[in-house]
C-alpha cells in the first residue's frame, strides 16, 4: 500500500510529460482562432481628421492562425471558438505559408486603397479612379495561373460572361467553388486565347476560389493622404471597417456612441462581399464589450449561429451600412 503515492506520481509525471510532448508537437493542420476587435482610430491617420466626441468608435476583427499542436488536433474542442484546416486548404499543393502570407499582406493593401477612394468619394471628396480592366499585373509562385497566364494578360471572360473591370473577375470568380476549372478568355498581343485553370482555395477565405494573380490595379489618386498601420495583419476583410472610421475620424457622427465592429471586403463600386473566419471574428466581437456587429449579407446567417446577445447586422454595401448605422438606437 505504501508504494501507491508513488505509482501514482509516477503516472501524473508521465501524463504530464506526454501532453507536454503533444503540445510542443506540431500537426499537419492548421487551428483558427478568436481574436478581440481592435479600434481603428490609432491606427489610421487621414489629414483633416477630427477628435473623437464620444465613447464610441468601428472596430476591425482578425482571426488569430497558425499551425495546430498535437494535442489541439486529438482534443478540437481544446479552445472554445476553434476550428481545425488541413494545411493544404490555407496552403495549396505547391505553396508555402510565406508565399500565402504575401498573398494577404497584398490583398490587405489593396483593401485600404479602396476602402479610402470609397469613403473620400462618399464624403464629397474628388476621387480619381482610371481602370485599367482585369490585367494580369503578375502570377503569384506556386498558384495554378503561374503555367498558364502572363503578365500584362487581359483578361475578358469567365466562362463565357464578360468581364469589363476587375471587380466583374471576383464577382464570376466567387460564383465557383475552389478546385472548380474555369474558362478564361485572354487577350495577349492582340490574340485571343482560351485558358483553362483548375482553382484553388483563397488564402483569405477558403471557400472561395484563386486563381494566384495580382491584377494590375486601377490608379487612384486621393485628395488627401490616409495613412493606415496595422502591423502584421492580412487579407482584405477589414475594408469595410477602414472606410467607417475614415467617415468617422473625418467628423460624420456614424457610430452615435457606439462601439461598432465590422467585416466584409469592400470594392470600387462600395459593394462589401463575404469573407472567411466569420465564426472566429463573431465569437471574438461577442466576448468584447462591442455593441454591434457589421457582416456581409453572405456571412449573417453563419455569423447568428455563434452571436449569442451580441447585435449582427447584415449590409452589402457600403451606403447600406451608413444607413444601417444612422437607424440603430444611441447608446445609453
Amino acid at each position: 500500500m505504501r508504494r501507491w503515492p508513488g505509482v501514482l506520481f509516477g503516472l501524473g509525471a508521465a501524463v504530464a510529460l506526454v501532453v507536454a510532448l503533444l503540445y510542443l508537437a506540431p500537426s499537419d493542420q492548421y487551428i483558427l482562432l478568436p481574436d478581440q476587435p481592435r479600434a481603428l482610430e490609432p491606427l489610421v491617420v487621414v489629414k483633416g481628421e477630427k477628435p473623437d466626441q464620444d465613447s464610441g468608435g468601428i472596430y476591425y476583427v482578425a482571426v488569430d492562425v497558425r499551425k495546430a499542436n498535437l494535442l489541439e488536433k486529438l482534443i478540437p474542442d481544446l479552445r472554445d471558438g476553434a476550428t481545425l484546416v488541413p494545411e493544404h486548404v490555407l496552403n495549396p499543393e505547391g505553396v508555402n505559408e510565406n508565399a500565402r502570407r504575401r498573398v494577404e499582406f497584398r490583398e490587405m493593401r489593396q483593401s485600404q486603397k479602396y476602402a479610402a477612394a470609397v469613403a473620400l468619394k462618399a464624403l464629397g471628396f474628388r476621387v480619381r479612379i482610371e481602370p485599367v480592366g482585369a490585367q494580369v499585373g503578375q502570377t503569384l509562385r506556386g498558384y495554378p495561373a503561374r503555367a498558364k497566364l502572363r503578365p500584362r494578360d487581359l483578361i475578358v471572360a469567365v466562362n463565357g460572361a464578360p468581364v469589363k473591370i476587375p471587380d466583374d473577375l471576383t464577382r464570376l470568380l466567387g460564383q465557383h467553388s475552389p478546385r472548380e476549372t474555369v474558362a478564361l478568355r485572354v487577350h495577349r498581343n492582340e490574340r485571343v486565347r482560351d485558358v483553362r485553370i483548375r482553382t484553388v482555395p483563397n488564402p483569405a477565405s477558403p471557400s472561395l476560389p484563386f486563381l494566384g494573380i495580382q491584377l494590375q490595379e486601377p490608379k487612384i489618386t486621393l485628395p488627401v493622404p490616409v495613412r493606415f498601420d496595422l502591423g502584421q495583419v492580412g487579407g482584405p476583410s477589414a475594408g469595410l471597417a477602414f472606410a467607417l472610421d475614415l467617415f468617422e475620424e473625418l467628423g460624420r457622427d456614424i457610430d452615435h456612441g457606439l462601439r461598432v465592429a465590422a467585416t466584409g471586403e469592400i470594392h470600387l463600386d462600395g459593394s462589401v462581399r463575404a469573407v472567411g473566419g466569420v465564426k472566429q471574428k463573431t465569437i471574438g466581437a461577442r466576448r468584447s464589450d462591442v455593441d454591434l456587429f457589421l457582416v456581409p449579407g453572405e456571412n449573417a446567417a453563419e455569423a447568428r449561429r455563434y452571436a449569442e446577445d451580441l447585435r449582427i447586422v447584415p449590409v452589402d454595401s457600403f451606403q447600406q451600412a451608413l444607413h444601417a448605422l444612422a437607424t440603430q438606437p444611441p447608446s445609453a
